[in-house]
């Protein structure tokens, strides 16, 4: 069986882990905190990043963009087409769109809410800084409008079937749902109309049954009608 260790809020995790569900791949989770940077990390990654995926082979796969392609590469079913499209075009959307949730949301927003929530729980005195959460929150709100900008006029976040662009959105919407980061009552009709869609997806109970200890989800968060 392969192995994934992750953290159950990191959002590229999370992305695997949708993809191996998915796929109908179990995976045995091992734990671990990446701020921490504890020396079992930095040995197989010294840049102390998640996800990393073990093979049956044993081999450690490292990072989100590599650990994508052996997923895709090992693990996909025969009996699906998987979550690239064929058309190089729509592969090409569904790839602008994989780097907008894993870089650019990222950067400007999962990060800061992930750092000031959850990491500095382990720096001692450390406490959150509203400045960062408000700044985080503006960031959001923006990336949100184009999000529904885009699924106005599409099915799905890259066009008109289903994607690792919806799964790696996906991924980060529910870590920031969790975080109660998202009031879904002020997201248009669009977007959460999509974010149901595929919430009710049997690969996400995974993420649904998530829980963080000391830190309850947000009210919602395993609910499919929301």
């Amino acid at each position: 069986m392969p192995s994934l260790v992750h953290y159950p809020l990191d959002p590229a995790s999370r992305l695997i882990r949708l993809m191996c569900a998915e796929y109908g791949v179990p995976l045995d989770l091992e734990e671990t905190k990446p701020w921490l940077r504890e020396e079992a990390l930095l040995a197989i990654n010294p840049a102390a990043t998640l996800p990393i995926l073990f093979t049956d082979n044993d081999l450690p796969i490292v990072g989100i963009m590599a650990t994508i392609h052996a997923v895709e590469d090992f693990y996909t079913p025969a009996a699906v087409g998987g979550l690239f499209p064929a058309d190089p075009r729509d592969r090409a959307e569904m790839w602008r769109l994989v780097e907008w949730a894993l870089v650019k949301l990222n950067d400007e927003v999962t990060r800061y809410l992930i750092e000031e929530k959850i990491a500095k729980r382990d720096q001692r005195g450390a406490t959150p800084e509203p400045s960062v959460l408000r700044a985080a929150k503006a960031n959001l709100a923006e990336h949100l409008l184009y999000f529904n900008w885009l699924l106005a006029s599409r099915n799905w976040v890259a066009g008109e079937e289903m994607s690792l662009a919806d799964f790696a959105l996906a991924a980060h919407f529910s870590t920031l749902d969790y975080l109660g980061d998202i009031d879904w009552s002020k997201v248009p009709a669009e977007t959460r109309d999509w974010y149901s869609r595929i919430k009710s997806r049997p690969a996400f109970r995974t993420l649904l049954n998530d829980r963080v200890v000391a830190m309850q989800p947000a009210r919602g968060y395993a609910d499919l009608d929301f």
